[in-house]
């Protein structure tokens, strides 16, 4: 009976596998045929390890096989098993790959880093699954990968090699040393010699390897091609040869002479990738939201002050204090006030979604592109702790180490424009957020007393972009207001802290 489902291509979520070669599906051996099977190949051959799985040591098969609980399907064939990119995030359909940590040959260890991909929310390390020797590198820094998509291939240990069939099992045969080698450790290459060979049509399995365990290196393939006489022309072959990083700087210098000479100057195309490619979806969506902006002005002598005063007081060295977290505490103050201006839109069922948390995101330009980590819960935090929260959030992001944590779960967006340049902006929100506040620069500007006096005052000018199909002005004007009123009197967050 247990031999019959498997023949019917049963799968068992539970028990041990037993398999019987045969070459058709139908008709149904006999008992007889079992038995017979059993008392000459199998039954005298299992046995049951403490892992609880099947070893079958069948005559005619090389390397052993074990078979555990799992789909006979999902088992990986000849000692190479694909490495693919897993699902690194919720909604996340492909990543751009950054850097390998290993190269084809390297021996790798369970849960060694391999490589390291960007997907549109964070920088993650993708590690082994398993341990063995690299047998075959798919893809170059920059590629876009699918999720699912075979990074590369391994040579793992016997322990994870088998796949028997129902098909072939019967007419199984001692497999022949030299091919199997080369097919479980395949062809030893980098991909750009492999792109190289392809460029001039040759079979790099024809081409004998003078590297480390017979590697087939850049100089091989060019070896070959002139042997076989694809490369005639030695000014082609040098070029071939020549470093990449060479070839470039040599197009360059080329390119920029020709157009000192011409007076024609060539287009550059940059491919968006990483967070410039989320921003370009991101943006896209909003700019399908219909918008409104308030503007207004803020002294922040008083907040000078208190930042001053914070800096003084300092017994943390290497911790700097600035505006931003003061700024981020008293923006919390203010929307425990007004809640709709922490709420998130949802336009399918048409609600609205009021954040209990307040995670305040500040947008970051660094080297790969703008960025919106947040601080969680900032209306349980300390300006001591918002000032570290952000100091972290800042290193991680200039090396690009934010995980996909700190940039997730945003209920609002501060824009510190200022920090460049500027005196205020036209902020686009930042969905499924609701607003967004772009701080322009704190400059020195005349102002007049009630009494007619002229003095001059720190003036930072505010812009906050709504969703105008959640906020109306009144609701922001009213925020705008309460919020100013901590910045411009610092003494009353510490009245209403809690």
């Amino acid at each position: 009976m247990l031999c019959r489902r498997i023949l019917l291509k049963k799968v068992w979520n539970n028990g041990r596998r037993w398999l019987l070669p045969s070459s058709s599906l139908s008709p149904v051996p006999t008992t007889a045929d079992y038995k017979r099977h059993f008392s000459t190949h199998i039954m005298a051959a299992f046995s049951l390890p403490q892992n609880n799985q099947f070893t079958l040591k069948i005559p005619y098969m090389e390397n052993r096989c074990k078979f555990s609980s799992n789909a006979v399907a999902d088992l990986h064939t000849n000692g190479i098993v694909d490495v693919p990119l897993a699902q690194t995030g919720e909604g996340i359909a492909e990543c751009e790959l950054l850097k390998w940590f290993i190269q084809e040959g390297d021996e790798v260890e369970e849960f060694q880093p391999l490589c390291e991909v960007q997907s549109d929310k964070a920088t993650i390390e993708i590690t082994s699954r398993y341990k063995g020797r690299v047998a075959q590198v798919l893809h170059v820094p920059g590629n876009i990968v699918k999720v699912g998509e075979t990074l590369l291939k391994m040579a793992v240990e016997d322990t994870q090699v088998p796949l028997v069939t129902l098909s072939n099992l019967e007419n199984e045969k001692q497999p022949d040393t030299k091919s199997n080698k080369d097919f479980t450790g395949g062809v030893l290459s980098t991909p750009a010699v492999r792109n190289l060979a392809k460029e001039h049509g040759i079979n790099i399995n024809d081409v004998q390897g003078s590297g480390k365990d017979g590697r087939v290196l850049k100089e091989d393939v060019l070896k070959y091609a002139t042997q076989e006489g694809i490369i005639k022309d030695p000014l082609v072959t040098a070029t071939a040869t020549a470093d990449l990083g060479q070839l470039f700087h040599r197009e360059k210098s080329s390119l920029l002479e020709s157009a000192q000479v011409s007076g024609h100057y060539e287009d550059t195309i940059v491919p968006l990738r990483g967070f410039q490619r989320t921003m370009v979806k991101t943006m896209s969506m909003a700019a399908k939201v219909p918008h409104f902006h308030y503007v207004e002005e803020i002294d922040c002598d008083a907040l000078a002050e208190l930042k001053a005063s914070f800096q003084t007081n300092n017994l943390e060295p290497g911790l700097k204090f600035t505006f931003l977290p003061v700024l981020i505490k008293s923006l919390s103050m203010a929307l425990s006030k007004y809640p709709m201006v922490n709420s998130c839109f949802n336009e399918e069922s048409v609600e609205v979604i009021l954040r209990g948390s307040h995670n305040i995101g500040i947008a970051m330009a660094t080297p790969n592109g703008l960025v919106v980590p947040n601080i969680k819960n900032v209306q349980s935090l300390s300006i001591l702790e918002i000032t570290k929260e952000l100091s972290r959030l800042q290193q991680l992001s200039l090396d690009n180490k934010l995980s996909p944590a700190d940039i997730s779960g945003g209920t609002i967006t501060l824009s510190n424009i200022g920090a460049i340049g500027g005196k205020f902006g036209a902020p686009i929100v930042n969905l499924p957020e609701v607003a967004i506040i772009a701080m322009g620069r704190i400059q020195k500007l005349p102002r007049v007393a009630d009494d007619g006096d002229v003095y001059s005052a720190s003036i930072m000018t505010v812009n906050i972009g709504a969703d105008h199909r959640v906020l109306d002005g009144a609701i922001v004007a009213r925020f705008c207001n309460e919020w100013k009123r901590f910045i411009e009197k610092p003494e009353l967050l510490m009245l209403h802290m809690k």
